[in-house]
């Protein structure tokens, strides 16, 4: 936590995001004790920073409003300010989880604009980067996928990404802190989760509750991969995403390099189309297959795509259209957006009703599943 702040000037506001649970909890105390020291290392600053928190309420289950305002009691308890609890506002498009975060993230980004904070601290643990590396695994996504979340990303942070859950539940008892458990973490067949975990009117209610994948790869499958495979498994995804990140990030930069050079800028190239991007079928053929791949999934992200829908299959598809295209139709891609092959051209067309404000299927484009 004290390099995370080392940077910031002694006006600048630093948020945690924190939904009341153990690792964001953890996250609250240690910023709330290491914004105020100084000077204790040499990576410590020469002055003190402000720091608050914003609690989001996605209203998803009942009392939820009052587990909101409990761990916004705790932050202020803290020392922490400001503290803002916001309701979280839903989006159109994507499964039940993709829009959680999806609306998690435009309210965290929307309380960071209207305070003026430099930064927003994520709690996201070790635990986290496994599943997220397995999930990924899971849908065939590529290297990008498999690299996990990164540590740091815009204005967000995640200084927790070499800690176990365990070690943050720790923090929590060493601080006094009683953290919510959230239901949806609990698997169906679970029991009662410990004393002094829930809250009275937000206990869970598992009979026929939703359970996200996330949850059951946490009480499903991690388990049995350290029972099968040993100790460890947990640290060696996270190795492996740490590895896998810098891969990434070299070959999407080289893909958008591609992308630029395929881009059609003559108007008259795109006469009378209304195509929101028009790519030069021969630069991208020319292209290493791994980098014309990366390329055309920016390309469909660029139009609206989000990032977790966009699979294997419809880059498959976009692929064909420049090295095996034979007068097919167009490849049709999430949220409705469709690419066609005209006269050495790849034309992308954006979902209909679609804008660039992300709340009718269409996002703004990103590598990467936050």
């Amino acid at each position: 936590m004290r390099g995370v702040l080392a940077g910031l000037g002694p006006d600048d506001l630093v948020l945690v995001a924190c939904s009341g649970g153990a690792d964001s909890l953890a996250l609250a105390a240690s910023v709330a004790f290491e914004a105020r020291r100084v000077g204790r290392s040499v990576r410590s600053r020469g002055h003190g920073v402000r720091a608050g928190a914003v609690v989001v309420d996605h209203g998803l289950q009942a009392g939820s409003a009052e587990v909101a305002e409990r761990a916004a009691e705790q932050c202020r308890s803290l020392g922490l300010d400001p503290v803002v609890v916001r309701r979280a506002e839903w989006f159109d498009g994507g499964g039940p989880e993709a829009a959680a975060r999806d609306a998690r993230y435009s309210a965290l980004a929307a309380v960071a604009g209207e305070t003026g904070a430099a930064l927003v601290l994520l709690g996201h643990t070790l635990d986290d980067q496994a599943e997220q590396v397995l999930l990924g695994l899971a849908r065939g996504a590529g290297a990008r996928s498999l690299a996990g979340m990164p540590r740091e990303r815009g204005i967000f942070r995640r200084p927790f990404l070499g800690l176990r859950r365990a070690q943050t539940e720790a923090v929590c008892a060493a601080s006094g802190l009683e953290f919510w458990t959230d239901p949806t973490n609990l698997l169906p067949d679970d029991g009662e989760v410990s004393t002094g975990s829930t809250r009275e009117g937000a206990g869970p209610t598992r009979e026929g509750a939703f359970t996200p994948l996330r949850s059951q790869v946490r009480g499903r499958v991690l388990p049995v991969l350290e029972e099968t495979l040993g100790p460890g498994i947990v640290e060696a995804l996270g190795r492996s995403a740490d590895q896998l990140r810098d891969d990434a990030d070299l070959l999407d930069a080289l893909a958008a390099e591609l992308l630029e050079q395929a881009r059609v800028t003559d108007p008259d190239m795109a006469a009378g189309d209304p195509a929101e991007h028009v790519l030069d079928v021969e630069v991208l053929e020319r292209a290493h297959p791994a980098l014309r791949r990366r390329a055309l999934r920016l390309a469909a992200l660029a139009i609206g795509c989000r990032p977790t829908d966009t699979t294997t299959r419809h880059v498959d598809a976009l692929d064909a259209l420049v090295v095996s295209w034979s007068g097919q139709g167009p490849a049709h891609l999430p949220g409705g957006a469709q690419v066609g092959r005209v006269c050495g051209r790849l034309f992308l067309h954006a979902a209909p009703t679609g804008t660039s404000d992300g709340r009718t299927g269409v996002r703004p484009p990103s590598t990467t599943q936050e």
